[in-house]
This record gives structure tokens, sequence and C-alpha cells, in this order.
């Protein structure tokens, strides 16, 4: 049987394939290379930010759920700090008509719900037995 996090990983990594290529069909379409190039370097980003978010799922499958949240929470704030920097980069070191920031804001959009929305459907076809709080103490 198929792992859980691998699951929903390639369920939500299935729709965002799809929707990067269309935004970077339709962004080169709409303005050209740098429209392209915004599309592309807008699924690089997303694909990267919720990857991690996955693997950090991964490693912390077995570990004290307070010691996940610490995880989780570090990974977050690592994350929006990392990006920050990267689009900081990217507004410095690149012009508007070699990356367009339209193009770019609109596909890491349209990728990002793709995302979210591919890893609620392989949640919910999982169909997991989650164990309630208490239910294991009860019992004598």
């Amino acid at each position: 049987m198929e792992n859980s996090n691998s699951a929903m990983w390639r369920g939500a990594l299935i729709p965002s394939v799809v929707v990067t290529i269309l935004a970077a069909l339709i962004s080169w379409f709409a303005s050209g290379t740098s429209g392209l190039f915004g599309a592309l370097l807008a699924s690089f980003t997303v694909l990267i930010f919720f990857s991690v978010s996955m693997l950090v799922a991964k490693f912390t499958k077995d570990v004290n759920p307070m010691a996940t949240m610490a995880l989780a929470m570090f990974s977050y704030f690592t994350k929006l700090f990392f990006m920050a920097l990267f689009l900081i980069a990217v507004t410095r070191l690149t012009s508007p008509e070699s990356v367009d920031r339209r193009a770019f804001g609109v596909s890491a959009l349209a990728i990002a719900f793709a995302w979210l929305g591919g890893e609620v459907r392989a949640f919910l076809r999982l169909r997991l037995q989650l164990p309630l709080p208490g239910e294991g103490s009860d019992k004598k």
C-alpha cells in the first residue's frame, strides 16, 4: 500500500503541474518570454514552498505532537523568511522585461490553489482513521 504522505504529495503535485503548464502557456502568449519566465519562476517557488511542508510532515509522522508543531512552525517561518529574500532578490536582480511580475503573481496564486485543492482531495480520499483524544485512556 502507498504511504499516505506520498499519496498526498502526488495528489497535490499532479494538478499543480497541469496548472503550471497552462499558466506558462497563457503567460507566454500574453506577455512573451518574460511572461513564460514569470510563470516558471512562480511554479518553482510554489512547488518548493509546499513540498517542504510535505517533507516536514513525512519526517515528523511518528514524533510527539508538540515537537511536530514546533517543527512545522519553524519550517513555516523559515520558508517565509527565505521566500521574502528570494522575492527581494528577484525584484532587484531582474528587470520587468525579463520576468513579468503580473504573470508571476497570477501564476503563483493559480498554482497554489491547485496544490491546496489537490492536497485536500488526496487527504479526503485517504480515509484515515485518526484516534480521538482520550480514546485509549478510558479502557481498563
